[in-house]
């Protein structure tokens, strides 16, 4: 007897009906606080203008009435940094500020330069001062700069190695125990962690917090993901991939905003952390995925959770419901294994992969070079985060029409130009450098929100969520690996970073090009519907063909639709 699929179901049952758009809008709540953890340590780990404290110089400044500003540019030695003098942050005047006759009066007449050049210097040794009037960021609270300065480095990493774990870990949890129980799991983790962080007594607690904080929030929202997109038709599956991660941008818009009005670091970390703690409602408003259910063999759960998503969108299902199953399914175990061992499920693990890699690598490479043009941090913020939905709208516009491929690689080859030519662009055309900058990070936004998606379209359902945890680990590795990227070359020649992101973008587009179109085409269940794919189109055929001579089936026939006659009699 023949075998539903979900997809067979879904067509009665409703593809992105009242139940999906309602799990669909509360999961896309998952993308915006990551937005904080993610490039929160902006704010969080803001290092200001600083310079040595000097307990006799706090004494003179107090007599004198000084500002900050005024005592570091009379007391605060000069120091040679790349052809500039400029006001050293770790260095001071080891002197005996009382024996120099020192006055308010004229301060700057009684330390000569000749003075200054013959006076003796020492490292910081009473901590420093900060020109930051009414924050406070971990850096100045741990005094985190000069020899310290790479414990900021460390933040970003530890949540780095957490996020390589984690989605990983998670991304196995998810295949072996479900998608929603994972998801669960991992927000009970933000939640303990993030709040953890947020009252670290020390910057090595801090660390170690960071990391297990990033263990949970980067698999959470990709089992989000996965769960979405199992629970939509085919045809939705582009638009719920997008807009679940266009809510990453809003996040980055609403960040700054809050994070002006937030001056602690602490409570900004709380504000971050909160919704995670409020997603572990969900547990009464997300079902599990009957497509991870079948995998499992669980058929009376997965048609419970369909026949619930039915009835909330208004949909009536026929009685052969009872038949769905997954009877093709190999294995209710997904291992690393089942990504390599095939020849097509290893070339699109390594294809994808390498694409994870290349878009965290010129993405956040781009976004950091803008920011060393200095300017207002909330600005930048907000244009960084407009600059993602232009991305956005043309994925929405183009996949249906094109499909994923071609746009995939195009965003990459775009991204890769624009970085060729802006390398190639002077200095003296600042403006027109900066607006072919954006257009590549315009076209890297475009691969990045399209990897996912199209990641998740390349392996069958058992394996589906590992394999998006698996190649999107070389994203947390590019991450790691980006800043030493752009700043160690860049001291060589500035624009050598750029030539490298060129490059990685233009060969992850001419590998892309090595894909399946994914467009129209039914989520895989097998690994067979991946090495074999003509069988996997003649299957849908099948169903397709099945579903219309049920429907005719269905239809009166002439002798239903005529009375009933006594016979006459002659």
């Amino acid at each position: 007897m023949y075998s539903y699929t979900f997809d067979d179901i879904l067509e009665e049952a409703g593809k992105f009906g009242r139940s999906q758009k309602r799990i669909f809008a509360l999961l896309c709540m998952v993308s915006m606080p990551w937005a904080g953890v993610y490039v929160g340590i902006v704010f969080q780990g803001f290092t200001p203008e600083h310079w040595c404290r000097d307990s006799g110089v706090s004494q003179i400044r107090q007599s004198c009435g000084w500002n900050l500003m005024d005592t570091r540019k009379i007391t605060v030695p000069l120091v040679n940094t790349s052809g500039v003098l400029v006001h050293s942050q770790c260095e001071q005047y080891n002197l005996d500020w009382n024996a120099t006759g020192l006055t308010c009066d004229n301060p700057e007449s009684d330390l000569s330069d000749a003075h200054r050049s013959k006076a003796p210097m020492t490292s910081c040794k009473e901590g420093w001062e900060y020109d930051y009037k009414g924050r406070q960021s971990f850096v100045t609270e741990f005094d985190l700069v000069c020899a310290d300065a790479w414990v900021v480095d460390m933040y970003q990493a530890t949540l780095n190695v957490g996020f390589f774990i984690g989605s990983i870990a998670i991304g196995y949890l998810a295949d072996r125990f479900g998608r929603k129980t994972s998801f669960l799991v991992s927000n009970l983790l933000n939640g303990i962690f993030g709040i953890l962080v947020a009252w670290s007594p020390n910057w090595v607690s801090m660390l170690v917090f960071r990391a297990f904080y990033g263990f949970g929030v980067k698999g959470g929202w990709v089992a989000g993901y996965v769960l979405i997109t199992e629970l939509v038709g085919v045809e939705y599956r582009r638009t719920v991939g997008v807009v679940y991660q266009m809510f990453f941008s809003v996040g980055i818009l609403i960040l700054p905003l809050i994070s002006y009005f937030i001056t602690d670091w602490r409570w900004l970390q709380v504000v971050i952390t909160a919704p995670y703690i409020l997603f572990l409602s969900y547990y009464w408003f997300i079902p599990e995925s009957p497509r991870w259910l079948l995998s499992q063999h669980n058929a009376k759960k997965a048609v419970e959770i369909t026949e619930a998503i039915a009835k909330e969108n208004k949909k009536t299902l026929s009685k052969n419901i009872e038949m769905m199953r997954d009877d093709n399914a190999e294995t209710s175990t997904a291992s690393f294994m089942d990504l390599i061992r095939t020849p097509k499920m290893r070339k699109h693990t390594f294809i994808l992969s390498f694409n994870w890699f290349t878009s965290a690598i010129v993405y956040q490479g781009l976004i950091m070079r803008l920011g060393i043009l200095g300017g207002n941090v909330y600005i930048d913020f907000l244009i960084s985060g407009l600059v993602e939905f232009p991305a956005a709208f043309l994925i929405l516009f183009t996949i249906d029409r094109i499909g994923r491929r071609l746009p995939f690689a195009t965003a990459n080859i775009v991204a890769g130009a624009a970085c060729f030519i802006t390398a190639m662009i002077p200095e003296s055309m600042f403006w027109f450098k900066t607006a072919v900058a954006c257009i590549g990070r315009l076209g890297i936004t475009m691969a990045f929100e399209m990897v996912v998606f199209v990641n998740t379209e390349l392996y069958p359902t058992f394996v589906r969520n590992l394999g998006v945890s698996v190649c999107s680990t070389l994203c947390d590795i590019g991450g790691i690996v980006a800043p030493f990227l752009l700043y160690r070359l860049a001291a060589i020649w500035l624009e050598m970073p750029l030539i490298i992101f060129g490059a990685l973008a233009f060969v992850a587009g001419a590998l892309v090009l090595l894909l399946p179109e994914t467009r129209g085409v039914p989520l895989p269940d097998t690994i067979d519907d991946i090495e074999f794919p003509e069988k996997c189109k003649e299957k849908a055929l099948r169903s397709i063909e099945l579903r219309r001579k049920q429907m005719i089936n269905l239809l009166p026939t002439a002798a239903d639709v005529m009375p009933n006659k006594e016979p006459e009699t002659v």
